[in-house]
């Protein structure tokens, strides 16, 4: 099996969808350091989800009298880009230019007593300079900087958070721009179109500007939040098992029990952080097959670890995840091709409880429908 296999067979949906691990949105992949050439891509993908809860069983017990209602869903559709530019410097060494957006969340209660009014919106932008340096035909190793911008905003609402003085609250945490680091290595066969690749992201260290308020009332103005984006690690692995077919996979594990955010009055008042956010793995597996000189297409499924409590916060009220994806490519000519997918993704069951004791709304039976395109140009 030659190499020029590795880019006509595996297809994957990296540019359709959000990653299932909490935040993350585009995996913090630098699968185009990989490609044969000198090329350029173009990614644009649309997710809509569906999240929604109902009151949770017994909770009428314990606030008699109080209405309940479903959630409605909770959940905003959101679309991302990406763009990556590779460029061969000699046989031994290449180097990539990624942008993309690697983190975010977009949550909002509108018809629920208990909740209405309680929101999260975040937002980021990564450029990414990588270099890959090549050994041997079998060995390689690769790293680079990640400059990060990140901003948030929060607010709390509804009659669970009355007791803590902080229904109406809002934390606006202004843009912030920090830089990582990247380090990784590679084994290649390239006779079998073999590659396992490691990759160590770091975390990022962010200070953002923040103001918080109380039903309009501004509490301290002027303040700074300090958020880390979670340090993490990707593998992913590529082998042929016949003609024009690929086996391919990968592992992310994202350290998110590191990003907390605390700011000042809300600590105060509540005694607990806004975020309540494990470490958590995610795992893809999939083949890929050329049918011919033009096409070529690809399916694959994964999965995203349980997180050990089922009590989450209404921030991020899912528990893990399934999905299956398809995905196709066109090669138009020589230099330009075309690929695109579907993804499906079932959004596990939890339990929101604000703070972590009583738990308010259960949400179940909640899925994800995300698409995407790629432009890919050879030069």
């Amino acid at each position: 099996m030659k190499t020029q296999l590795l880019a006509a067979a595996a297809v994957t949906l990296s540019a359709a969808s959000a990653q299932a691990v909490s935040l993350d949105r585009s995996g913090q992949r630098i699968n185009i350091l990989f490609e044969t050439g000198n090329l350029a891509e173009l990614s644009f993908g649309f997710t809509k989800p569906t999240v929604s809860g109902d009151p949770a069983p017994g909770f009428g017990l314990l606030a008699p009298g109080v209405p309940t209602s479903s959630t409605g869903n909770v959940a905003d559709s959101f679309a991302i880009a990406s763009f990556g530019l590779k460029y061969d410097l000699s046989d031994k060494l290449s180097f990539a230019v990624i942008l993309d957006e690697p983190y975010g969340s977009d949550i909002l209660y509108r018809s629920n007593e208990f909740l209405t009014g309680t929101g999260a919106t975040v937002d980021s932008f990564a450029v990414t300079a990588v270099a890959r340096y090549k050994f041997n035909e079998n060995y390689s190793v690769h790293g680079g900087l990640r400059y990060q911008e990140v901003s948030a905003g929060v607010t709390t609402g509804g009659f669970a958070f009355a007791p803590t003085g902080t229904n109406g609250y809002s934390g606006q945490f202004g843009s912030d721009g920090a830089v990582g680091f990247l380090i990784g290595a590679s084994y290649e066969i390239p006779d079998i179109a073999l590659r396992v690749s490691l990759t160590y992201n770091s975390e990022t260290n962010h200070d953002l500007p923040t103001v918080e308020s109380v039903a309009g009332v501004v509490l301290n103005p002027g303040s700074v939040t300090e958020v880390s984006t979670p340090e993490s690690i990707n593998l992913s692995f590529q082998t042929g098992v016949a003609k024009d077919t690929l086996v391919f996979g990968s592992v992310r594990y994202a350290r998110y029990s590191d990003t907390d955010v605390s700011p000042l009055e809300f600590t105060r008042l509540t005694g607990n952080s806004l975020t309540d956010l494990e470490d958590g793995f995610d795992y893809e597996i999939g083949v890929g097959r050329r049918f011919n000189e033009k096409w070529s297409g690809s399916v694959s499924i994964g999965f995203t670890t349980v997180g050990d409590d089922n009590l989450v916060s209404p921030l991020a009220p899912t528990n893990g995840s399934r999905f299956i994806a398809v995905g196709g490519r066109y090669n138009v000519n020589d230099s330009f091709a075309i690929s695109g997918g579907i993804r499906y993704t079932a959004l596990g069951s939890a339990f929101s409880a604000p703070g972590g004791s009583t738990p308010i709304a259960f949400f179940d039976d909640n899925s994800a429908v995300s698409a995407g395109v790629r432009f890919t140009y050879n030069f």
